[in-house]
């Protein structure tokens, strides 16, 4: 077992209390009078999101034990530095210990995004003009509240290893919640920041060898369906209503944030604790087949999602073109979030039909033992 590491934890200057990151505030807080709409589409998914709460204590099998030196129980061969001459010089110890980091970093960085997200879908509430999206939008709070609560028990009780929010995820946040234009925390959150988390959670959840791990990214996919679903409706209502200068502001925006997105994956914090050669680490994974592939993961629900709500000038798409994921604009993003939804409920479906052979087999054993021997 590795030993703990104390968690290194960011404080911005100015700020006097360890752990706390203070962000001002821009903008109007926004009440509608209105209570009338006629905006169906959202008011069904206002009704989704109040049909689909459930309890993290209840739904995932917490009892489930988890290896912290194998989280996901995925080979080697897909961590981000495997076949590098730094990966050449690990002793088969040391690669356990880079196996716990890894997942330590990468769920890390899941349960910061969780705590931005609470943030963004409150700032969204304040801030939108039209009631029905404030509907919604209070749904998600408590969604992202659950998903805080989940990771961080992962975290804590299952890897036993923390790491602090990532510097291109903290970026984007504290832009997206200082900036005073209403739309731009839907931008960043629900479809830069979620968008990119779906996929990340799709690519472990579908890799992944481990029940516990499995179930929590399904779950929680489940609810991000429907929060990139909201996002890309109201601002494909929002953006056609923009004058060309206002919309390539947002387009810089995408940009910048895309890139951010981007690097957010390098990993920088797993090799500088370990004490390996960054630089080297980071332009491995720039150039390696495994990082590619990743990264147009990544990229398979923000790229249509950005092209669907209109923000798909010359610029946007050069850009997404030198990422090497301009092709993702092709996929059909109704159905991807469809599946992200429809895999939950086969988890639950399978979880259901484990219980009742479970009961079976007991009624039977309870059965035999009291017929007694023949």
């Amino acid at each position: 077992m590795t030993q703990k590491i104390d968690s290194v934890r960011a404080v911005p200057a100015g700020v006097e209390t360890p752990g706390l990151w203070s962000v001002p505030m821009a903008g109007d807080t926004r009440i509608s009078w209105q209570y009338d709409s006629d905006r169906e589409r959202l008011l069904a998914l206002y009704q989704k999101g109040k049909d689909a709460q459930w309890d993290a204590k209840t739904r995932i099998s917490w009892e489930l034990a988890v290896d912290p030196s194998d989280v996901l129980g995925t080979p080697d061969e897909q961590l981000g530095i495997y076949g590098s001459r730094q990966w050449d010089r690990l002793s088969p110890a040391d690669r356990l210990v880079l196996r716990q980091h890894a997942a330590a970093w990468e769920f890390s960085q899941f349960l910061h995004g969780e705590q931005g997200a609470v943030i963004c879908a409150a700032r969204i509430v304040e801030s939108v003009p039209d009631l029905d999206s404030k509907f919604y939008a209070a749904t998600q709070v408590m969604d992202e509240a659950r998903h805080v609560e989940i990771f961080a028990k992962f975290v804590r009780e299952k890897i036993g290893l923390d790491y602090p929010v990532n510097t291109s995820l903290q970026s984007l946040v504290g832009d997206a919640l200082s900036d005073p234009r209403w739309d731009m925390p839907y931008v960043a959150m629900q479809v830069l920041i979620e968008g990119l988390a779906l996929a990340a959670f799709g690519v472990l959840r579908d890799h992944t060898t481990k029940p516990l791990p499995k179930q929590i990214l399904a779950y929680i996919m489940q609810d991000e369906a429907r929060h990139v679903a909201f996002g890309r409706m109201a601002l494909r209502d929002y953006y056609p209503q923009l004058t060309a200068a206002e919309r390539a502001e947002r387009e810089d925006f995408v940009i910048e944030g895309c890139y951010l997105m981007r690097d957010r994956f390098r990993m920088s914090e797993v090799w500088e604790r370990l004490g390996y050669d960054t630089r080297e680490c980071q332009e491995y994974m720039d150039r390696g087949p495994r990082t590619r592939a990743f990264r147009r993961h990544l990229f398979s629900r923000i790229v249509p999602c950005v092209r669907d709500i209109g923000l798909w000038g010359p610029r946007v798409q050069s850009a997404f073109a030198d990422m090497g994921v301009l092709d993702e604009a092709s996929r059909d993003l109704d159905e991807v979030l469809r599946a992200d939804e429809n895999e939950a409920e086969r988890l639950d479906a399978d979880k259901r039909e484990f219980a009742a052979r479970k009961a079976e087999v007991a009624a039977a054993t309870v059965a035999g033992a009291a017929a007694g021997p023949r």
